[in-house]
């Protein structure tokens, strides 16, 4: 059994509902698996502006935030975030500098990972964001599983190879349906995850 760590931001619920998919396929891929928020850096009043954001903050409330125990205990890792301007948001950058130690240790290395995000528009960042994601995991020494085109559930879900990106509404409602993909992505995951960890 691998271990793997799905972790996420999200302001308004889109990237948590994302990576309780993705926890759930996990388990079902027989994966140990924690369901990890990114700490929250807003401060309450800018939080309180947004009654979505409120809401989701309050409601999630009791969901573990993410450590670098759980980078470490990790074989796997699935992130998922939304786009700020094309890239990952301060909380995110805060959680992958804050892992430097472990990096500097060589505790990153063969870690497989993969990535999701999220926009208000199809075009919005989030293959950026995602490619960002990499880009620092490169850094890690880490193994990346995107999903490819190796299943057709992908073009479903809008076609992006690099990871699940959805594009939600004003009303934070999901414009694609990007369920099938996002639980064929977390699978993949522990299928790479288990190969490299056997060996």
């Amino acid at each position: 059994m691998v271990n793997i760590a799905v972790i996420y931001y999200s302001s308004t619920g889109t990237n948590y509902q994302l990576a309780k998919w993705a926890g759930e396929a996990a388990k079902e891929a027989g994966a140990d698996v924690k369901v990890l928020k990114m700490k929250e850096l807003a401060p309450e009043s800018a939080i309180a502006h947004n009654p979505a954001w409120q809401q989701h903050y309050q409601a999630t409330k009791d969901v573990p935030e993410a450590t670098n125990d759980d980078l470490e205990w990790a074989d796997g890792i699935i992130f998922s975030v939304p786009t700020r301007f094309g890239n990952v948001p301060a909380q995110a950058k805060q959680f992958f500098d804050q892992a430097g130690g472990l990096w500097a240790q060589g505790k990153t290395v063969n870690k497989v990972v993969s990535a999701m995000s999220s926009a208000q528009n199809p075009h919005g960042g989030q293959e950026a964001t995602i490619l960002s994601i990499y880009t620092s995991m490169f850094h890690w020494g880490a193994i990346i599983a995107a999903p490819g085109y190796a299943d057709p559930v992908t073009f479903v879900a809008g076609g992006n190879p690099y990871g699940v990106s959805v594009t939600v509404d004003e009303n934070n409602n999901m414009k694609e349906d990007v369920e099938g993909a996002v639980k064929f992505q977390a699978k993949r995951t522990v299928e790479i995850t288990q190969k490299v960890a056997s060996k």
